[in-house]
């Protein structure tokens, strides 16, 4: 089952669709693990102060950001949280535009809006006017407290979200240079034009996405079960994992013991194994003997 990660409406004009947002891409290529060549231990990443070589604890931690001079503006926690965009469930649509002059370098990550409830006319009503009128819409939206600029793209019998690139998020091409437009300022010939589109006229296609694969995570890949089945393998000690926490089957015990604990301090008594500790500890003369 797809998991949904967030639910609202689409808004545009005094209209609003109930929709629920789910993934609509996942990553599939192969995940290499660090190994010490070595000894074949796993090998983690760390917090290193650059300057010390030490490793840093996590709540020493504190976020800023570098200036132009070299200083930074550190941040809190709480100082970031409040500056987070207010979550709102709605997909604000703020204009329609042609498909076309939205250039592909700014599609991010595609995501399906669903129908909910009895929002499936007014989407169905969206999407085709949308589809008649050769438009997608530009709204924003708020996703784990980030905002996003995105497009709602009308596909077949769905609406798909397509989070977008911020204009700033978008490199500049004005330092590279680019052949002239038109094929007189390019100075091309007639005849290798003509040659070109007959080239392009052959290989021109319907497009079918599952005719195209990562070949490089499949070589892996068979590559590995290859190596597997010649029993090409090491062993990997992992590091001991902490102690868990008790189970949810545990719960009984743990409540009693709790309650003996309880009514034990009631009555003045140290639990056993505070008693056991205080038996091993040596008392301050032995301390002071052995020092």
């Amino acid at each position: 089952m797809q998991r949904v990660i967030w639910k609202g409406a689409i808004s545009f004009g005094l209209v609003h669709v109930p929709v629920s947002v789910y993934p609509a891409s996942q990553e599939k290529g192969v995940d290499f693990d660090w190994l010490d060549k070595r000894s074949m231990d796993p090998v983690g990443y760390k917090r290193i102060n650059k300057r010390t070589g030490r490793e840093v604890r996590t709540d020493d931690i504190v976020k800023g950001v570098k200036q132009d001079d070299g200083d930074y503006v550190v941040f809190t926690d709480a100082e970031i949280k409040a500056a987070y965009p207010k979550s709102t469930q709605t997909i604000e649509i703020e204009a329609f535009v042609p498909a076309a002059q939205v250039a592909f370098y700014f599609l991010e990550r595609p995501y399906f809006l669903v129908p909910l409830g009895k929002g499936q006319k007014a989407y169905a009503l969206l999407r085709e006017a949308m589809l008649e009128e050769g438009v997608i819409g530009i709204a924003r939206v708020v996703f784990h407290a980030k905002e996003h600029l995105a497009a709602v793209v009308p596909s077949d019998d769905q609406l798909v979200l397509n989070t977008l690139r911020w204009a700033s998020e978008v490199r500049s091409a004005d330092d590279l240079s680019f052949p002239a437009v038109g094929k007189a300022a390019a100075g091309l010939k007639d005849a290798d034009l003509k040659i070109a589109r007959q080239l392009i006229g052959q290989m021109k296609t319907q497009w079918q996405p599952d005719d195209y694969g990562d070949h490089f995570a499949e070589a892996i890949r068979t590559l590995v079960e290859r190596r597997v089945k010649a029993g090409d393998t090491e062993q990997v000690k992992q590091p001991e994992a902490p102690a868990e926490a008790a189970q949810a089957d545990n719960v009984v015990q743990l409540t009693e013991l709790l309650r003996q604990s309880l009514r034990g301090n009631a009555k003045g008594h140290a639990p056993a194994a505070k008693k056991a500790a205080a038996k091993r500890a040596p008392s301050p003369a032995r301390r002071r003997k052995a020092a």
